[in-house]
């Protein structure tokens, strides 16, 4: 029901969540065919472009903190209706907040009415060459995308 009502409340950003939803899985499905929808670096990438793109799409139309607000709030939303084991539910968790905080922390150089998806594809690609593996949830790579296998 709460999502339900997240979606009714903002009928604008459901429709530019999934537009991003689309985009970053088709994004991703292109650059790591294997390993966009395993729990390799392919689903670390694709998890931060798609908070990215969310952010990106809602900014043109909203501000960046209600942009953000409805962001965290949808992908939280997202882990609790699709489960999975803990460990994959942090890796989720903590590659969107570092797609979030790539996004936001690009705000400052570029105006967010001029953000393009290149933008954000290419400085995530460069954050998967530092991705690190966890093997617990006490594994701690604040700013690094983190993969499992």
């Amino acid at each position: 029901m709460v999502g339900f009502l997240v979606f009714l409340q903002n009928p604008i950003f459901t429709l530019l969540f999934l537009w991003a939803s689309y985009r970053a899985t088709s994004i991703s499905q292109k650059l790591f065919p294997k390993s966009n929808m395993t729990n390799g670096i392919g689903n670390a990438f694709r998890h931060s472009l798609w908070c990215s793109l969310i952010l990106m799409y809602c900014c043109k139309v909203s501000s960046p903190e209600k942009s953000l607000v409805f962001c965290k709030k949808i992908t939280n939303l997202h882990e609790e209706f699709f489960p999975n084991e803990s460990l994959e539910t942090k890796m989720d968790l903590h590659n969107n907040q570092v797609g979030m905080d790539y996004f936001m922390s690009l705000l400052s150089e570029i105006h967010r009415q001029f953000f393009e998806t290149s933008f954000l594809v290419n400085g995530l690609l460069k954050k998967t060459e530092t991705a690190q593996k966890i093997n617990a949830a006490s594994d701690n790579f604040p700013t690094e995308l983190v993969y499992l296998e």
